[in-house]
């Protein structure tokens, strides 16, 4: 009960000690999600009060299911980023049918989080690399800042579906700009980027909203034509069922699975990456899929949209001293608070406020570090990252995650397809052995071909293994007399492979050369004794290490030699000998 319901676990053994730190995280996380959450609405292309709504249920639902204690979810910009550019080529961002479709997709990715859960399917997001991450993210970032231009600036600019035409409309209605929504706006995020500069102790979403709503209050801004939110509705949300629409289904299917992923990938990096400064607690990868599943299915119910864990308020939350979900509980305590009695003090919230959070937040996304360690370290990652980048910022999201995937998916079978076969010598006076084109040093025998092959040998890769094999020994000439496998690397074979073997190791026999294999592991012994390899090679042809295997080659030469100079009876061989 403990594993399936994590809560049992520290609640039974809850100390004293912990509760000051709890109530503290609980209360700077509540402070910062409020506005936080209205943003991440209005990226999502929801009214504000939605984000208030998906900040409560899912903090409970984690929080009596999740094995990170010190993980903070709710609404994040990656979940609002793919929701608007999922949903918004379906549906009119903020319309009833656009938030309709949005609770719909939470629900959506919920069950599929909560079926990989159950029957162990976390290592599928393995398919989703870094760079790919990266690129798509980036782009992301960029179309959703650019989206808010419109509140920052204070012009009307329609919906578009492409970047360059954003900028475009802006620039040609420059003459339009509302100065103070624009002064607002820029403020906003000067004071955001001081904060986290020099460490503010209030949360800076939370300044630049008070002072944002002070300002247009005091001075009337509204009337000078500065936007501002309104009234918010009071109450907590109803509970209500998501339409469950078969041809609407369909249509958010891809955009479902890939939140559902991204969702997992960055909730499990942020969790593991705090709970490694706690020993008291492990995290189960699968639980998570349950808990992250469950909270979102649950929580579409009661008009929240996709969550996931936050970099920035589990970082809070953390620092601020949480030791367990008992944090959580108090945070949606206090939005709970928020949305029964103090919501009319949001309606002189500036929009441009909001956009100023929303920017600052989302441009963070954009990791140059990362582009510049990919470009250092491995060019195919840097061009997978950048042209996931490129089709997202042009095309979509949806086109940019599964060309990047299939991108990624590519590299992986041409890399395994193609791996080295590595040709090897003699350290001298040392039994080692080492690549001969990284070390020009080493001896390097004309009577013997030393080979590593530094991958699993299965159906990919086995004709590259044998041709390359084969080319190798024909290098070598007559002089060639025995052929050594170092197989240390080679984790598993198929039935392709140990074909593949025979084949060389019968081209060998027919040339009067030698095969030896060393290094073999446990798992593919097993699977060479049923094949019955050890009978075509020979059992004393398996060797622990080279240098026996070239022990062994030199005993068998020296006796044949021994014995033809022997046949022949003549000095000259008795010289050789």
């Amino acid at each position: 009960m403990k594993r399936r319901l994590p809560i049992l676990d520290w609640a039974t053994n809850y100390q004293k000690s912990w509760l000051k730190g709890d109530l503290s995280a609980g209360l700077t996380v509540g402070v910062m999600l409020i506005p936080q959450a209205m943003a991440y609405a209005m990226i999502a292309g929801l009214p504000p009060i939605y984000g208030l709504y998906t900040a409560i249920f899912p903090l409970i639902i984690y929080a009596i299911l999740g094995t990170a204690r010190q993980l903070a979810v709710g609404p994040v910009a990656m979940m609002s980023l793919l929701v608007a550019a999922g949903v918004g080529t379906l549906a009119e961002a903020g319309s009833e049918t656009y938030i309709g479709m949005v609770i719909l997709l939470a629900a959506m990715v919920g069950l599929i989080q909560l079926l990989m859960g159950i029957f162990r399917l976390g290592f599928l997001v393995n398919f989703l690399s870094n760079p790919l991450i990266a690129g798509f993210t980036a782009a992301a970032a960029l179309t959703i800042s650019f989206s808010q231009l419109k509140h920052l600036l204070g012009i009307d600019i329609p919906r578009f579906t492409y970047l360059h035409e954003i900028i475009l409309h802006t620039f040609t209605h420059f003459d339009q700009i509302n100065t103070p929504t624009l002064l607002i706006g820029s403020f906003g995020i000067l004071l955001i980027w001081l904060a986290k500069k020099y460490s503010f102790i209030i949360p800076a979403p939370l300044l630049v909203v008070v002072l944002g709503i002070i300002v247009v209050w005091g001075l009337n801004l509204n009337a000078q034509g500065v936007k501002i939110i309104g009234t918010v509705p009071e109450g907590l949300p109803n509970f209500q069922s998501p339409s469950f629409d078969f041809e609407t289904i369909k249509k958010l299917l891809p955009i479902a699975f890939t939140i559902a992923f991204i969702g997992f990938m960055q909730s499990i990096a942020i969790g593991k990456a705090v709970q490694a400064k706690h020993k008291n607690y492990e995290i189960d990868s699968n639980q998570e899929l349950i808990a992250l599943g469950t909270t979102n299915l649950a929580s579409s119910f009661f008009q929240a949209f996709p969550i996931a864990g936050g970099f920035a308020r589990t970082a809070v939350n953390e620092q601020a001293g949480a030791k367990t979900g008992l944090a959580a509980l108090i945070s949606a305590a206090l939005i709970t608070l928020t949305l029964l009695f103090l919501t009319p003090l949001f309606y002189y919230l500036p929009q441009a406020v909001l956009a100023s959070i929303i920017m600052f937040a989302v441009l963070g996304l954009v990791d140059i570090k990362e582009a510049k360690f990919l470009w250092k370290t491995d060019r195919n990652d840097f061009w997978m990252m950048f042209i996931t980048f490129v089709v997202t910022l042009f095309m979509g999201i949806e086109e940019g995650i599964i060309i990047g995937a299939l991108l990624s998916l590519g590299i992986v079978v041409y890399k395994t397809s193609k791996p080295d076969l590595i040709a090897l010598g003699k350290i001298p006076n040392h039994p080692l052995y080492k690549n001969i084109d990284r070390f020009e040093s080493v001896e390097v025998r004309e009577d013997l071909l030393i080979v590593r092959f530094d991958a699993r040998l299965y159906y990919a890769n086995a004709n590259h293994f044998k041709y390359t094999l084969l080319s190798m020994i024909a290098a070598k000439g007559q002089a060639l007399k025995a052929i050594i496998l170092n197989a240390d690397s080679i984790n598993s074979v198929d039935s392709s492979a140990i074909r593949v073997l025979q084949e060389i190791v019968a081209h060998c026999k027919r040339n009067n050369r030698i095969f030896y294999i060393v290094a073999v592991k446990g798992v593919v012994r097993d699977k060479f004794k049923r094949a019955g390899v050890f009978d075509v090679i020979g059992k004393d042809h398996f060797l622990l290490r080279i240098q026996h295997a070239v022990n062994h080659f030199d005993r068998v030469a020296y006796k044949a030699l021994q014995q033809y100079a022997l046949q022949h009876n003549t000095e000259e061989k008795r010289e050789d000998l």
